[in-house]
């Protein structure tokens, strides 16, 4: 077991310590023999004995106090003092006559006992053990940040998806806009789009060709232009040519005046101030009379069961055109696209919402929009990008043909600087690829 080293106590109080004069052989001292000023100490035998060098019957003076404390403190700045070390027998030998390294260790235990003087060096040092504790501390919100940064890579890895744009948020205050109730209408149109479909009826026509009916509906658009009647009114004049001639098998000679009557009706029914039926007896250089007219007229209502309310593909062209946040420019070339599309009869195998999607798609990729198709697109459309390719292609070839093809009023419209000239843009070269 290792011994403990035990400082004397006036030692590590500072004060060296002054060994106790012991009791006369005797056991008793004598009267009054110690009262005075003189101390004597006498050793083992009795005979008088120094303290600390001083002779013996030395009065005890406060100068001689003085002198302990000096030589005390003297004492302890001394590098060879004596320590003391308390063995197992309970002897007190000095640290010079024990060798054994433990004692060493122990001795390290008790250095900070000793006085140490304070300094500006060891304030500082007091004052920075908070700042070490602000440090530790300061990781926490290192932490924090290198979580969200962390965070942030993992999502940069990540394809970003695009936001979805409140179309609707501008026409809040706007009551026709009847923005409460734009999604439901659309959700019908979608559903009553399915119901009123053209099947293709070309076969089951006798007299009439494709070619006939391109040709009829460029004049169409022209007739709609000089009369400068609203969009809805020449989508609608198609659709009920369209289903008219589904229906009912038409000579050659009355293709043009199913168009005017087609026409009329649209106009009555879109119109504020529809044209009179003397207008399109004038318009057709008096190849049909009144009578005509309003004989196909009645004629065309009856086969169509006076049903007129019908999403064409201008109901959803508003809608997607706004959905794609378009300038005048993107507006202009998704309608020039759209017009060239209801000249060909083979579009009619699309329903007129994907045919309004894919114009905006093909117009986006003509005038290199970035993206392409994108959340808001597919939200309001109800279609991916994958859906439109083969339609957008088609659109897109008519825009590289519509300059040189014999049936120009389209072209001519588009080329305009009032609809700022996009018929002379190059087509998509991307999907005509």
């Amino acid at each position: 077991m290792a011994s403990r080293v035990v400082l004397p106590q006036r030692q590590r109080d500072g004060v060296a310590e002054i060994p106790k004069a012991k009791a006369p052989a005797g056991g008793i001292r004598k009267p009054l023999g110690d009262i005075g000023n003189v101390e004597t100490i006498r050793g083992a035998e009795g005979k008088a004995q120094q303290v600390n060098g001083i002779p013996p019957h030395r009065p005890v003076t406060r100068g001689f106090c003085k002198q302990l404390l000096a030589k005390a403190q003297a004492n302890l700045e001394n590098k060879n003092k004596l320590q003391f070390v308390v063995i197992d027998d309970g002897a007190a030998v000095p640290k010079k006559r024990i060798s054994k390294p433990v004692q060493k260790k122990e001795v390290v235990k008790h250095k900070p006992v000793e006085v140490i003087d304070i300094s500006p060096d060891t304030v500082e040092v007091k004052k920075e053990k908070p700042q070490k504790e602000s440090r530790k501390k300061a990781p926490t919100l290192s932490a924090v940040l290198s979580a969200r940064s962390k965070y942030a890579c993992r999502s940069a890895d990540k394809p970003k998806k695009d936001p979805i744009v409140d179309i609707d948020g501008g026409d809040a205050d706007n009551q026709l806009a009847a923005v409460e109730y734009v999604e439901d209408l659309y959700k019908y149109y979608k559903l009553a789009e399915k119901s009123s479909l053209i099947h293709d009826y070309m076969g089951s026509q006798q007299q009439i060709n494709e070619s006939h009916r391109m040709i009829l509906v460029d004049w169409l658009i022209e007739v709609h232009s000089k009369f400068e009647l609203a969009p809805e009114t020449l989508y609608l004049t198609i659709h009920i040519v369209d289903r008219y001639l589904s229906t009912h098998i038409v000579p050659k000679r009355e293709l043009q005046l199913l168009g005017m009557s087609s026409m009329l009706i649209a106009s009555k029914y879109e119109e504020i101030w529809a044209p009179e039926v003397n207008d399109f007896v004038c318009i057709s250089d008096r190849a049909y009379t009144r009578e005509h007219i309003l004989a196909m007229e009645k004629s065309i209502l009856g086969k169509l069961g006076w049903t007129l309310t019908v999403p064409t593909p201008y109901v959803f062209l508003v809608r997607f055109i706004k959905a794609s946040v378009a300038d005048k420019k993107m507006e202009h070339m998704v309608y020039f696209l759209a017009e060239l599309g209801l000249m060909q009869y083979g579009m009619i195998i699309f329903s007129p919402s994907m045919l309004a999607a894919s114009a905006v798609y093909a117009a986006r990729c003509t005038l290199n929009k970035t993206p392409l198709w994108d959340e808001t697109l597919k939200l309001h459309t109800g279609f991916c990008e994958s859906q439109l390719i083969e339609c957008a292609k088609q659109l897109v070839s008519f825009h590289s043909g519509a300059a040189e093809h014999n049936l120009r009023t389209v072209y001519r419209k588009y080329a305009s600087p009032e609809r700022s000239a996009i018929a002379y843009l190059s087509p998509a070269k991307s999907l005509l690829a």
